[in-house]
């Protein structure tokens, strides 16, 4: 969409060294690996110094519950944070193209953004209700479970900052900033990188089901659509911490 947008046209491909560059599908995909390991290393890295400052013999009940718990799934977030980042401005960086620029880090139209909440509204109600008459919890038990532990550590705020802030930033800059723009300007086109960008992202959220699966995977078709209606990312993440913002809401409230 880029492309179709004289405001902001694309930045043409050019030998490295001789210009701005965008990374094609392969240069995207190699790099979307480096990004991913770097947020791996970053949030692992906090797992790794909570289960061995236990101190004693580590058996796996021990480490399911230092790993399950809220200020460790929190801390593991919001250090991811600083990985991603470090990591994206890394492969911008050789690409010669403006950090701001590559990652669409522009606002858009208020039009945009009420489109952008109503139809994850819709999008996300529809979830709800399937949910319930299939007899389903609204909420995934893994949510409920991390809230409790997070609250009973006096750790709740920690987890909005995770939840809402930090995991919206990384996960738009890596899904919907990089691997969108890179495979955008490929054989796969906008409609091709929206939903192999979503199929990544989907792939970030193991700890669901495949019903959830599916909702995230939906979620983000409508955020892979509005940055290529917007062709802006600031957009996407605004979008996506409102939705966790909710999700959160909505399991505190299920928890009582």
């Amino acid at each position: 969409m880029d492309s179709l947008n004289p405001e902001h046209p694309p930045v043409t491909a050019a030998p490295a060294g001789r210009g701005p560059q965008v990374w094609k599908f392969w240069g995207t995909a190699l790099w979307g690996l480096f990004i991913f390991a770097a947020m791996f290393i970053g949030q692992i890295a906090v797992v790794a110094w909570f289960v061995l400052r236990q101190g004693g013999p580590i058996d796996i009940a021990t480490a399911v519950h230092v790993v399950g718990g809220g200020i460790t799934i929190s801390l593991s977030v919001i250090t991811g944070l600083p990985a991603v980042l470090a990591a994206l401005w890394l492969a911008i960086h050789f690409s010669r193209t403006p950090f701001a620029d590559y990652l669409a880090l522009r606002w858009t139209s208020w039009t945009n953004v009420a489109i952008g909440v109503a139809g994850l509204f819709v999008l996300v109600m529809g979830w709800d209700q399937l949910s319930r008459a299939s007899g389903r919890e609204v909420t995934p038990g893994f949510m409920v479970d991390v809230l409790k532990s997070a609250r009973a550590d006096g750790a709740l705020w920690l987890l909005v900052v995770a939840f809402c802030v930090a995991a919206p930033i990384s996960e738009e800059l890596f899904a919907r900033g990089f691997l969108y723009r890179g495979w955008s300007e490929t054989f796969l086109r906008p409609a091709g990188a929206i939903l192999l960008s979503s199929v990544v992202w989907t792939g970030l959220h193991l700890q669901y089901d495949w019903f959830f699966f599916g909702e995230v995977f939906s979620i983000g078709l409508w955020l892979g659509y509005l940055r290529c209606r917007s062709n802006s990312t600031w957009l996407t993440i605004v979008l996506h911490g409102l939705n966790n913002l909710g999700a959160v809401g909505q399991t505190i409230w299920l928890a009582g």
